[in-house]
């Protein structure tokens, strides 16, 4: 149906609510003014962040969660240029996600004219798609492209780059329908195939991850595994994909490898890989899995047919989306599975036993035990509680340790990226304000984001944050003390007092430096965040040489000084 003539902004606007849109992250600019103006009669809530690389990762976070496009808006130049980090997660993670920015009227283009770049080029390979919309009159017909690009196949995101003088042009044309998803199917020989595989296996092994799945896909993959007796691991940050603490679940294939897994993984004679792209992360260096073609009979599921085949030649290549060969696969008659029926529990045993306190704690010596820290969260915490974290040492202590309670109870980025933690723990409490959300914060990662801690306050948004306080980059010292022991360089942080800062932000902040006193600080940061709906901060400050749960940075320096010596 025709409609009145409208503005470009509001012509956007207007499709935003089409393609069910309900929320948006940004930060204002006066490029896309009309955008803002017609967003005030809408029933679309923007949420205004800080920083656009914070409203660009609560986007992504959005899109985790819900499975539609996490939808931000930034102005030109530098708000592009911080809300890259975003769309670079929200690629490698395979998110759906819509980045919107206001450009330069189209009389300046090409001259290099304010904050003026040339957004095709710059998110190239970072972006399914990128694009500029010159006319007002196309503007449904980009939107609901952009939709369809982002949720169909591998979801990811896309960038639309907003003349400022198209978005107030005026114009009259006809909406669009609502987008819809598209995704490939396995045919039914394939899944035969499957079934043939897996029944002449002996060790086989399921290792689920990537982006494009649903709470019913995991329900179909559970009853999967369940009814063919299979050991299922999960990919590097997609632990959430079948509750940990199923019985057939024996742990996270990624980085900090249990090395009893590790093995499962190089021993398996079938590996069934539902939706990982089988990347750097999860195959350990490609050295889990012989590239090209893996000593294992590989069937690689994935959503993008370009993936399969381009790093790995399986024996069954499968191009599907994660809810339609989870539902086929729900559905076939179960193999016999008495040749492994036993690996299930032994490896469960093995996940167990890995899960348990590092000798680094057995002592008794350090003042602050994080395997306790993380044993207290899982038995104050309810266990659908969403974990966010960013990059960093500290975040092993959380994808270890702690128990995932299913699906979108994780928000972490594979994409490596610091700074994620906050936003998509701010992001997730006001997307589902019901649900407990803890953030994982190291001190160096919390401060790249850390002012989004203002947006939570705004919108109340009681996350609580618990910030590792070891006063430096962890994980680069860590590798340092590898590479160039006793040779700290560029390492080193000198912090504020995190709990205090909280308290200015408009939050509550407490202090941790032993054992004993988290549990007690956690139950009053929980309840403090559900009486008020504000964010509540826990300042863990703790000897910076207990690095990992496998080895402290004393033991790395040694042994790095002794090969040197050796050498």
């Amino acid at each position: 149906m025709t409609q009145p003539s409208r503005t470009g902004g509001q012509i956007l606007v207007d499709a935003l609510k089409i393609h069910g849109v309900d929320t948006a992250f940004g930060v204002p600019g006066e490029s896309y003014l009309d955008v803002l103006d017609a967003l005030h009669d809408s029933d679309i809530r923007f949420i205004i962040n800080r920083q656009e690389g914070g409203a660009a990762f609560m986007a992504d976070a959005y899109g985790k969660m819900t499975g539609k496009p996490g939808i931000c808006f930034v102005t030109r130049g530098p708000g592009a240029t911080n809300a890259s980090i975003g769309v670079h997660t929200a690629f490698q993670d395979s998110t759906p996600m819509i980045l919107f920015i206001g450009q330069v009227g189209s009389d300046f283009i090409d001259r290099e004219a304010f904050q003026e770049i040339d957004y095709r080029r710059m998110y190239g390979q970072m972006a399914k798609w990128v694009t500029q919309i010159d006319r007002a009159d196309r503007m449904p017909e980009y939107i609901a492209r952009a939709f369809q690009i982002a949720t169909s196949g591998r979801p990811g995101p896309v960038v639309l780059a907003l003349p400022e003088d198209m978005l107030t042009t005026k114009a009259v044309v006809a909406d669009t329908r609502s987008y819809q998803a598209v995704q490939a199917s396995p045919s039914a020989a394939q899944i035969d195939t499957v079934r043939s595989m897996l029944a002449s296996a002996r060790k086989p092994l399921v290792l689920l991850g990537g982006g494009g799945w649903n709470e019913q896909a995991c329900a179909d993959v559970q009853r999967f595994a369940e009814a063919n007796q299979l050991p299922v691991s999960c990919a590097f940050r997609f632990q959430d994909l079948l509750d940990n603490e199923h019985p057939n679940y024996i742990g996270d294939v990624g980085i900090g490898i249990n090395p009893k897994l590790a093995a499962r993984v190089r021993e398996a004679d079938v590996i069934l890989a539902i939706g990982p792209r089988l990347g750097e992360m999860t195959t350990s260096g490609y050295s889990l899995l012989a590239s090209p073609v893996p000593a294992q009979r590989l069937i690689h599921v994935h959503a993008d047919a370009e993936e399969l085949g381009s790093v790995y030649q399986a024996e069954l290549m499968i191009n599907s989306g994660m809810p339609q060969v989870a539902a086929m696969l729900a559905a076939m008659a179960p193999v016999d599975a008495s040749a492994w029926a036993g690996s299930v529990a032994e490896a469960r045993a093995d996940y167990a036993a890995w899960k348990q306190q590092p000798a680094i704690f057995k002592d008794g010596k350090a003042p602050l035990d994080l395997w306790q820290v993380v044993q207290q969260i899982d038995k104050i915490a309810p266990h659908d509680t969403i974990i966010t974290n960013g990059a960093g040492n500290y975040a092993t202590w959380a994808h270890r340790f702690h128990s995932y309670g299913g699906m979108r109870t994780q928000l972490a980025p594979t994409s490596g990226a610091m700074g994620y933690s906050v936003p998509a723990g701010v992001a997730a409490k006001i997307i589902d304000p019901a649900r407990t959300v803890i953030t994982f914060a190291g001190d160096g990662e919390y401060m790249m984001n850390g002012q989004e801690l203002a947006t939570a306050v705004q919108y109340q948004a009681g996350v609580v944050i618990i910030v590792f306080n070891n006063a430096m980059f962890g994980t680069i010292r860590m590798h340092q003390e590898r590479e160039y022991p006793g040779r700290v360089s560029g390492t080193t942080l000198h912090n504020p007092d995190f709990a205090a800062l909280s308290v200015a932000y408009g939050g509550s902040g407490e202090v941790v430096v032993k054992t004993e006193e988290f549990a007690p600080a956690l139950e009053r940061a929980l309840a403090y965040t559900r009486e008020k709906n504000l964010p509540a901060l826990i300042e863990l400050r703790y000897d910076g040489n207990l690095i990992t749960p496998g080895a402290t940075l004393e033991t790395i320096r040694k042994n790095a000084e002794a090969a040197k010596a050796g050498s």
